[in-house]
This record gives structure tokens, sequence and C-alpha cells, in this order.
């Protein structure tokens, strides 16, 4: 399932895992080159104590951290455990409807919607939603709402890794 924010940052099936609670991406200091996070608060996940933080978007909170649960048909970019601490893991679609939080669901089509209406609409998501650094080709956002988004590639069935740098790849329900 495709959500297309715009040709700068792409939502898709499968790569990293963006939950929502009433969802997650990038919001972490020493990945985006120190970049503050004030707005962000933590919760902790049930399934591994790790903290991530959140961030509030209009009336939706977003996590803005890519989940790093380890669990089965989850990956690594290039099985490379830093790109894990960076980026976050990737998971298949069925992994991923387990993989969030406890009171954490995957956003839906319509979560994007509203999350892509409150940063100012489709044509200006891409830029204001991804990190400040870390795009390749120029294609670094401004991070005005601290979401973070990190450009972690995706996986592919048949074990290929692709777009590090280039994309954000995110499973909706």
């Amino acid at each position: 399932k495709e959500v297309n924010m715009n040709k700068h940052m792409k939502i898709m099936a499968l790569a990293a895992l963006l939950c929502t609670m009433g969802v997650f991406t990038g919001c972490d200091e020493s990945e985006v080159g120190n970049e503050s996070c004030s707005a962000c608060e933590t919760m902790t996940d049930s399934h591994d104590g790790q903290v991530y933080r959140t961030i509030k978007i209009g009336n939706q909170v977003w996590m803005a951290e890519n989940l790093k649960v380890v669990m089965e048909n989850s990956w690594c970019y290039e099985n490379k455990p830093e790109n894990c601490q960076k980026y976050g893991r990737l998971y298949t679609w069925d992994m991923a409807n387990g993989a969030c939080p406890e009171g954490w669901r995957l956003p839906s089509k319509q979560d994007f919607d509203f999350l892509l209406s409150e940063v100012g609409g489709q044509s200006v998501a891409g830029k204001m939603l991804k990190s400040k650094k870390g795009w390749k080709k120029k294609g670094n956002g401004s991070g005005d709402f601290e979401f973070m988004a990190l450009p972690a590639g995706i996986r592919l069935q048949d074990g290929k890794f692709l777009n590090l740098g280039e994309y954000a790849y995110f499973w909706t329900s």
C-alpha cells in the first residue's frame, strides 16, 4: 500500500516501520547531525524496553524514530547493525503489523492525509517532514515539524536492498 507524499518523499510498504498512536520516523539527535527535537516526548516500547521519541503534529502523535525492535523477518539495511542503529529495522508486512508498541498502530492512508494537511499539503510535505541531513542529491528537508524522516531505503522480497539515502518507505494499515 503506497501513499505518495510528493516526488521527494515516498511512504510505501516494505521498509522502516511507522506506527501511530492517535505514528514514527527520525528525530534522533545522534543520527541527524545533532539536530535537537525540542517538541519531542518519549515512550518506552513494551517489546524490548527501548525508549523512543514521539512528536505531536495536529492531534496525532507520531513516533519520531524508526522502530528498532528485533523480530523474525526484519533486517538492518545490507544486514549491517550500524544501519539499524541509524535508520531502524526494515520489516515485512506481517511483522510490521505486530511490531508496533502496545497502544500504537500502523498509520492509515487517512492518517497520512491528515499529516500532509497539517504540514501545509502534499506539495511541501516532503521538505517539511524530512530530516535536515542524510538525504542524497540535495534532498534534505527543513525539519520544521521535527518529524525528521530518514532515508532508510527498502529491502525487496528477493533480499535486495535499495535506496538508502534516497527514499523513506513506511508501512500503512
